[in-house]
């Protein structure tokens, strides 16, 4: 690997369009489709399963098997209640926050395409002062612009209707990376580009290579659940986003200390093998790969939990992207922090041996 940039533009035409695509969880299905038209060039097969989770294998016949991973969905809000003069009550798919929502442009998703709608809040001045009621979930309302609630049905709209935010992807400062759904849109894309750099550079691997893209992650690690029970992997490197933590209100001494830019997260915790993660940590060491560290207690929070615990045990890790603003519409994460978690699984994988059970008893 050169030290010039990993991205080019092909990949990053493919990031744009791939991020600025809906994708709530239990509808991930169109930002997958685009997932498996990019990546198709550099796999040799596809598995997909009822739920929608994407995978693309390299070697399919091999019989040891690793994963990389990422998830596909966002969070969003499902239509709860219609009031009689047309507002709309929401309650969450995933883990959205109610504070960011008002004056939030929202996206509402029915049978007959997108219909606008908008996060109204009272104005500062028909607040009290003394006692201001915050944004809680059963006070923040979707206007439609109808007078009633016969209106708001006959724009398609009906309790169970999925609402996503409609922000886009933009680049700050020549290299933040900046829009709603980069938790974990980033790690599709990530694993995509490994794949395509492994095809780019001929590099053949001892193994086979399962490319996953999970679903319902944001609601509690659904999709790796079920496909870990078909691919049955002998081995797993999961990518997701934790928080940058230098920004204001957040507490280093128990969130510990991570910074975008400063290279990806390698993380501490049981459900992740030691002697996968020290050939991470090794591996990043020898390439000269800057890297962080972080330790969680008990779960990762993670599909890696998922993975580790399936099938009897199985060796995974997690490396993860740090990011700004999680579970807003303005998640950022640095470009050199991008490029280095593709270059760490990369280089990851090529010192992978064909049966390696990473066993503590060998």
């Amino acid at each position: 690997m050169t030290s010039k940039s990993i991205l080019n533009e092909k990949s990053m035409d493919f990031l744009e369009k791939y991020l600025n695509n809906a994708a709530p969880t239990g509808y991930e299905w169109t930002g997958q489709k685009l997932w498996m038209d990019y990546l198709k060039p550099y796999v040799d097969e596809f598995i997909t399963d009822t739920y929608g989770t994407a995978v693309g294998v390299i070697n399919p016949d091999a019989k040891y098997k690793v994963v990389i991973e990422g998830h596909a969905d966002e969070i969003s809000w499902y239509v709860n209640y219609i009031s009689d003069n047309g507002l709309i009550y929401v309650i969450r798919n995933g883990g959205s926050d109610h504070q960011i929502a008002p004056s939030k442009v929202v996206n509402i998703h029915t049978k007959n395409g997108i219909v606008k709608g908008v996060f109204g809040w009272p104005a500062i001045h028909t607040r009290s002062r003394t006692n201001e009621e915050p944004p809680k979930p059963d006070n923040i309302t979707i206007d439609v612009g109808a007078k009633d609630k016969a209106e708001v049905e006959s724009m398609g709209i009906h309790v169970g209707c999925v609402i996503t935010y409609p922000d886009e992807f933009h680049i700050l400062n020549g290299d933040k990376f900046v829009c709603r759904a980069l938790d974990n849109r980033m790690g599709g894309f990530m694993i995509a580009e490994v794949a395509r750099l492994l095809k780019e550079n001929n590099k053949t691997l001892p193994f086979g290579l399962y490319i996953t893209n999970s679903v319902q992650e944001e609601i509690g690690l659904r999709g790796a659940e079920m496909i870990t029970q078909t691919i049955k992997p002998n081995v797993a490197i999961v990518t997701d986003v934790t928080h940058d933590t230098t920004t204001p209100m957040i507490e280093m001494k128990k969130e510990g200390h991570l910074e975008i830019g400063k290279g990806p997260v390698v993380a501490y915790a049981p459900a992740v093998q030691q002697k996968l993660r020290d050939l991470i940590t090794d591996t990043a060491e020898a390439k000269d790969i800057p890297f962080q560290r972080s330790a969680l207690s008990r779960a990762t929070g993670t599909d890696t939990d998922a993975f580790a615990y399936s099938n009897g045990g199985v060796a995974s890790a997690l490396i993860s992207l740090p990011l700004r603003y999680m579970h807003t519409t303005v998640e950022m994460v640095h470009k050199s922090d991008v490029e280095n978690v593709i270059k760490l699984i990369y280089e990851t994988l090529l010192n992978i041996k064909d049966g390696d059970t990473f066993s503590y008893f060998e």
